[in-house]
């Protein structure tokens, strides 16, 4: 019955590359995976918070530049996925094998290469984003950067290794690897912070080994005879031009793209730092609470990366045209139904954490804006592009996020954060019209159709 119904709503009676139940079986694990993470992020929060708000403020400003760290490492995931999940459509496992073995290799480059220039330069980079701020919150900021910038390498071959998985449609693999890596992370911060009394570094060493234990099982569950994309020694070691030029033609444009996004929001929060600590710890915890309700929707990024692509693959394009306007139909469902539900819970939320009522009261206040909003403008802002995304249509969404974010979320944060003197207000309402321009110019993309001919240029 479900077959049946889900090929009478494809156009020409096509026989379905994705079922329902193929679908809601990638998505689920997504879900938990993102879960968790963001579950055991607000847990290392609410436990550095009890170490004052200096601690949760320097914990705060160094994962804006970790983010946008970790952003480098999901791009270039992202072009791996891209390309072996379009491999996989046109039939070519052999091919797709290659890209997965080439993508490992790439990620471990990427992290080491970056974990070292920020171990050498950390106190430069923080004292260049964040120099106004106090001596306490600095200190605080050095030895969480110092400790984190170390995991840096596994945390790229996680990445690399959860693409390969999810291109195949297995995302339980990754989702079971999570369940360990954030378990081991738990319980090394309620040690660390609560048994010995480690502060800031309590999160920061339980980040470090927890990332290095799932770089370890996910590669060696990569590695498996048994597996379709088994990486090998001669695929990680021999790097084939024509495969890195196909994932990098994809990681590239999306790397400048995520960089550049994170890397104004690293700016627009070194505007909230001008007005101090309260404003600093309201942003931190805001975004915090708010990452809740993008739970779903990033899950929805990571699937619709594997969907479209296997249709590209296929040459396919009604197919991608059906799936993504499906995978949208459920995210602006769910995404609706989470964001609700923070609203409603906000006040018990916010008590979880340690802080002033001042702090509290625009924690609040934020999470409205975002929470509130987001139920509309999210889902067509950052799921869609996606779908454009794994039709090799990167640079327009390039294009379109760089000059959003420049234009729009930076140009009026520095008007109604700065020169107005919202504060942390300014920059929210800023960031709420960066989703507008993204929506409208992502829906008009899509519509339009003019992606298909970027779509026509699969791997070879």
């Amino acid at each position: 019955m479900e077959k049946g119904m889900e090929t009478a709503a494809l156009p020409q009676q096509k026989q379905p590359i994705f079922t329902n139940h193929q679908l809601i079986t990638l998505l689920w694990p997504l879900v938990i995976e993102q879960a968790l993470e963001v579950l055991v992020g607000m847990t290392d929060t609410m436990m550095v918070s009890s170490a004052g708000e200096a601690a949760i403020s320097g914990v705060s400003l160094v994962d804006m530049i970790n983010q946008l760290i970790i952003t480098i490492f999901g791009a270039l995931a992202t072009g791996g996925a891209v390309v072996t999940s379009q491999y996989l459509g046109a039939k070519k496992p052999e091919a797709a094998a290659r890209s997965a073995g080439q993508l490992v290799s790439l990620s471990a480059i990427l992290g080491c290469g970056i974990a070292g220039f920020c171990l050498v330069a950390r106190t430069l980079l923080l004292r260049l984003f964040f120099g106004s701020i106090t001596d306490d919150v600095m200190h605080a900021a050095l030895i969480y950067f110092t400790i984190t910038a170390l995991s840096f390498p596994f945390l790229a071959l996680y990445n690399a290794g959860a693409a390969i998985f999810r291109s195949t449609g297995n995302s339980a693999v990754s989702m079971k690897v999570s369940v360990i890596v954030n378990i081991i992370n738990f319980c090394g911060n309620a040690l660390c912070v609560y048994g010995l009394k480690m502060g800031v570094a309590g999160v920061a060493v339980p980040t470090l080994v927890s990332r290095a234990v799932g770089a370890l099982i996910i590669l060696s569950l990569a590695a498996r005879p048994d597996y379709l994309l088994r990486i090998t020694p001669r695929t990680i070691f021999h790097l084939e031009g024509g495969t890195v030029k196909s994932i990098l033609a994809i990681g590239i444009p999306s790397a400048c793209e995520n960089s550049l996004f994170q890397l104004g929001r690293v700016l627009v929060v070194s505007m909230i730092s001008l007005f101090g600590t309260v404003h600093i710890s309201a942003n931190a915890v805001a975004n915090n609470l708010d990452s809740v309700g993008c739970i779903i929707g990033n899950a929805m990024c990571l699937g619709m990366i594997t969907v479209v692509g296997r249709c590209i693959g296929a040459q396919d394009f009604d197919q991608a045209i059906h799936y993504t306007k499906k995978l949208m139909r459920w995210d602006y469902v769910a995404q609706g139904l989470t964001n609700a539900a923070v609203l409603l819970l906000l006040n018990p939320l916010l008590s979880l954490y340690t802080l002033s009522p001042e702090t509290a009261r625009l924690s609040a206040e934020l999470v409205w804006i975002h929470a509130g909003l987001s139920i509309f403008l999210w889902p067509m802002a950052f799921v869609l592009p996606n779908a454009l995304r794994a039709a090799n249509d990167v640079k327009f969404t390039m294009l379109v996020s760089v000059v959003s974010m420049v234009v729009w979320r930076l140009g009026f944060s520095q008007i109604l954060c700065v020169q107005l003197g919202w504060g942390a207000l300014g920059v929210w309402w800023a960031m709420i019209i960066d989703w507008v321009c993204r929506l409208l110019c992502f829906v008009i993309r899509f519509k339009s159709g003019a992606w298909k001919k970027h779509a026509l240029k699969t791997p070879a």
